[in-house]
């Protein structure tokens, strides 16, 4: 909890306008910084997703970055970024798409109408489109080549199973090269890319801001449109192991798990958080402490707590060497076990609750960081984007409530591994 009497500077209060169009506008002052972050996101990741479209979602948040009505090309757009000393980029993940720069603040009015323009406006050159098929494969090839990633990938699937959460956000290199049509990558964004189910984002020093009826006419690029389909809700729990045998002497594991955590209470997600940091979220986890400094099992291991709007997620991993895996597992599972049964310490949960606020309240002196997590919990859960209340929530966190975590953590888990291995010796373990 914070010192009695101590005091913080405080983020100013949140202004939020519902724009023309049916989109909103968040504006989020960060004191003591010179730049701006503007981020626009939608509810349109890979999860929304058919089974045909797997991949469509990546690769339009790469189409986009090609043109749009002003700037017609992907060289006017980065000619344009580099002008302002802009930095532009995007990300999607399975449950957003999401794109962003970051400038000088005085650059306001032109960043928001270079980012407005080419993402609101898309030309989707043919031409540039067969061209960056080639770019996306290129980056599924990367991506097979990483054990490390391919282990990510394999663990989704192990989890989810068939399921769009199951399927890799980048897509099959057969859906890239030959499956997806212009206008099958339009009709995914008219239908996903809705102004009620996304958000716009100005954070960080906000004095050079266009005026109301500026911010009005520069967001109001993005057509209005009805609210999409809600997405597939997360399947229900299967254990399952998936290998991918590789000649080598490392090994990637994985272990994810069904925490029963509500996820749609925020004081929740905040127990489930240090739940994790206690597990393998920092050099004084448990995991940290005894796989790799006392038993020298592993380089890496460390756990992670995910939460998508209706199901959390929590992922155990290591890279080691194999000679090393059964053993690094078998420690690894009881140390879950023991938690579940014994719960934690007062002490693990002060140092935990300390260190997952602590790394917060750093993150958020970048103004990227604070759009970003304003674009996961206004988009994703609905909630308040205030970055002030997530660190608020994680200082109020209970050891009964870590606790309560713990133990909801089931026995039942799945797995998957990149190295020289069988299905039949992990189910073993």
């Amino acid at each position: 909890m914070r010192a009695a009497g101590a005091t913080f500077p405080e983020m100013p209060a949140i202004t939020q306008t519902t724009l023309s169009n049916g989109l909103t506008l968040y504006r989020i002052a960060v004191e003591g910084t010179r730049a701006l972050t503007i981020l626009l996101a939608f509810d349109a990741g890979a999860r929304t997703e058919s089974a045909d479209e797997n991949g469509m979602a990546h690769f339009l948040e790469h189409l986009v970055f090609k043109g749009g009505e002003k700037y017609s090309t992907y060289r006017a757009v980065n000619e344009a970024a580099e002008r302002i000393g802009g930095v532009l980029n995007a990300y999607t993940s399975h449950d957003v798409v999401a794109f962003h720069i970051t400038a000088r603040a005085e650059q306001a009015a032109n960043a928001i109408d270079l980012l407005t323009d080419f993402v609101d406006r898309p030309r989707i050159d043919p031409e540039e489109l067969d061209r960056e098929r080639g770019v996306v494969v290129q980056e599924i090839a990367r991506a097979n080549d990483q054990p490390a990633v391919l282990a990510e990938h394999l663990i989704d699937e192990a989890t989810f199973g068939e399921h769009p959460l199951g399927r890799p956000v980048l897509g099959t290199v057969q859906h890239i090269r030959d499956t997806f049509t212009r206008d099958e990558i339009l009709t995914f964004r008219a239908r996903r890319w809705a102004p009620g189910r996304g958000a716009a984002f100005v954070v960080g020093n906000l004095h050079a801001l266009p005026d109301e009826s500026e911010l009005e006419e520069l967001f109001g690029r993005l057509e209005p449109r009805p609210k999409p389909e809600p997405f597939e809700p997360a399947p229900p729990f299967h254990e399952r192991v998936l290998v991918r045998e590789r000649d080598s002497n490392q090994s990637h594991l994985r272990i994810s798990y069904r925490p029963v955590v509500e996820i749609g209470d925020p004081r929740k997600r905040a127990a489930l958080q240090v739940y994790s940091t206690v597990l393998g979220g920092s050099m004084g986890s448990r995991l940290f402490d005894e796989i790799r400094e006392q038993r020298g099992l592993a380089y890496s291991v460390y756990s992670a707590a995910h939460a998508h709007a209706d199901t959390p997620v929590l992922s155990v991993a290591a890279g080691l060497e194999s000679s090393k895996l059964m053993e690094a597992l078998s420690r690894m599972k009881a140390i879950v076990t023991e938690l579940r049964e014994q719960g934690p310490s007062e002490a693990e949960v002060q140092r935990a609750r300390a260190y997952a606020a602590g790394a917060r309240a750093i993150a958020f002196e970048n103004t990227g960081a604070v759009a970003r997590h304003a674009a996961q919990q206004a988009i994703v859960y609905g909630e308040d984007p205030d970055p002030d209340t997530v660190i608020e929530l994680l200082d109020a966190v209970s050891p009964q409530e870590v606790t309560e975590v713990a133990a909801s953590v089931p026995a039942q888990l799945s797995l998957a591994c990149v190295g020289p291995h069988t299905v039949e010796e992990l189910q073993s373990a």
